[in-house]
């Protein structure tokens, strides 16, 4: 685990036929949505009814070139009385090695990453405390192979530099706006520059392409706990655009890269596409609901049906890196599909990093070196990898045009009413749109069962889990005390 769209009149009225409005809702927050949505137009804070009928008429949007030449931006961007930000979401990763183990930290005592029964809630700092020690020397090791810290920092801020020139050549002022999960800076301290700037209107942008209940997610639950305790941004007008892995000019980013990097080979269309995505626990998938597999399948359907349509046939396939301790992960997994698509004689592998838009540890190490090195052992002969997208102006001017699609469904938090606040989407509940969240519990649900008793599979499991934290947890005492009942009966001692 690592640090982890046509150019809109900005003034469209209200009274233009719900159609009108509905072909501006973004694609990914369409096939999310299984019920009824609300939408409050900025302008005249009119509502909107969106039925299923309605809904299955959402179509893709339109492509736009950014303009090369872009306006200077003054301090603060207005748009008649209006203030607009952007806040791109980010996981964040260590910048030098010292920050290596505090950024392990953040990232194991999230709940969304490492998730424990509530009966051992009280566990997740301590245990978080002891994996970051545990893991810090091999992870000290990646980061210094690529340089002494994570690149991932720098390339978000010149992301959010390039989206806003593209937003002004687009006629739509905006301040973009960086928030870390898990480092600097993080989305708190994102959150109180907006504030000092004054922004009225917010579009939350999640930098991953597909939703997870372990990125998106988890960034989108720390959000709206956030926001239910500042009375500023109750009353400032927002919205989020979950994933959009489906927008066109992300989809054509992808495969401009792709079919360049293809050209590197000596016979391109002998060569497999293999895409690598970052890994989820199987049970967020099967019992909580995520929406991360799907999605990622759907995205890379989409990147191969626009190489087909470039002549590109090449065969492909998807499997998933980085998993973390004992638990089942999704499959099938990158370095196992390594060695067996070496057995079955593939000789040409050109690696896409599909689930980043930017170079980390996991592209810059994981692939760049560890997988690399597992294909030329497994039998593979000419090895090639797809950048990140970064600042691919194709790419960026897509995201400035996912954010201009998205202001017409900008909504305000329920202010006369504090205890009917609206969730942190308007966009419909939480709940219905991410198939994630619940506002009014106002966490997210366990990925299976919470607890059960007897003999079945699940109690089986949970019950397993619980013993192994248990004895987990005394050792640890064990060791750091220098006490228990373990030192008492002699037997400790003979570990030293």
């Amino acid at each position: 685990m690592a640090e982890s769209i046509a150019m809109l009149p900005w003034s469209i009225s209200s009274n233009a036929p719900l159609d009108h409005h509905h072909r501006l809702l973004p694609r990914a927050l369409c096939s999310l949505s299984r019920n009824f949505t609300i939408s409050r137009f900025s302008s005249t804070q009119s509502s909107l009814l969106f039925s299923e009928k309605s809904r299955q008429k959402c179509a893709p949007a339109l492509k736009v070139l950014v303009k090369p030449e872009t306006q200077a931006a003054p301090a603060t961007p207005i748009i008649g009385n209006d203030k607009i930000g952007v806040l791109l979401l980010n996981l964040g990763g260590p910048e030098t090695l010292d920050d290596v183990q505090p950024f392990l930290f953040n990232l194991f005592a999230d709940p969304d990453i490492i998730r424990l029964p509530r009966l051992f809630r009280f566990l997740q700092k301590p245990l978080a405390q002891f994996i970051s020690v545990f893991r810090a020397p091999k992870s000290k090791e990646g980061y210094a192979a690529i340089g002494g810290g994570s690149p991932l920092r720098k390339i978000t801020d010149a992301q959010a530099e390039e989206l806003k020139k593209a937003l002004w050549s687009k006629n739509v002022p905006a301040n973009v706006y960086v928030g870390m999960r898990y480092w600097h800076p993080f989305t708190e301290e994102a959150i109180e520059q907006i504030k000092r700037d004054g922004i009225t209107k917010l579009v939350v942008l999640p930098l991953y392409p597909q939703f997870s209940i372990s990125t998106s997610g988890s960034s989108l639950r720390l959000l709206e706990s956030i926001f239910r305790e500042d009375e500023y941004l109750v009353n400032m007008q927002h919205t989020v655009i979950p994933s959009w892995y489906q927008r066109e000019g992300y989809i054509k980013a992808m495969a401009n890269l792709i079919e360049k990097e293809l050209k590197n080979f000596d016979n391109p269309r002998k060569c497999m596409i293999f895409f690598s995505a970052h890994g989820v626990p199987l049970a967020y998938v099967e019992e909580a609901g995520d929406p991360y597999k799907s999605e990622m399948e759907e995205c890379v359907d989409l990147i191969m049906e626009e190489l087909e349509k470039r002549n590109i046939t090449n065969p492909y396939t998807l499997a998933y890196q980085s998993r973390v301790g004992p638990v089942e992960w999704l499959k099938p997994y990158t370095d196992e599909t390594i060695i067996d698509l070496g057995k079955k004689g593939v000789k040409n592998l050109l690696a896409v990093p599909i689930s980043f838009v930017s170079e980390h540890i996991e592209t810059l190490e994981e692939i760049d070196v560890e997988y690399k090195e597992l294909a030329l052992e497994s039998g593979v002969e000419n090895w090639g990898r797809v950048p990140a997208l970064g600042c691919e102006p194709t790419f960026i001017s897509d995201l400035a045009d996912a954010v201009i699609e998205s202001l017409p469904y900008v909504g305000a938090m329920a202010v006369s009413n504090l205890e009917a606040r609206q969730s942190l989407v308007p966009l419909g509940s939480v709940e219905e749109l991410l198939a994630a969240y619940d506002s009014q519990r106002r966490e997210l649900p366990p990925p299976v069962t919470v607890w059960e008793w007897g003999w079945t599979k699940s109690a089986e499991t949970w019950n397993g889990r619980a013993a192994m934290l248990a004895v987990l947890v005394l050792l640890v005492l064990e060791v750091t005390t220098g006490e228990g009942f373990l030192h008492q009966w002699g037997i400790m001692p003979f570990f030293r």
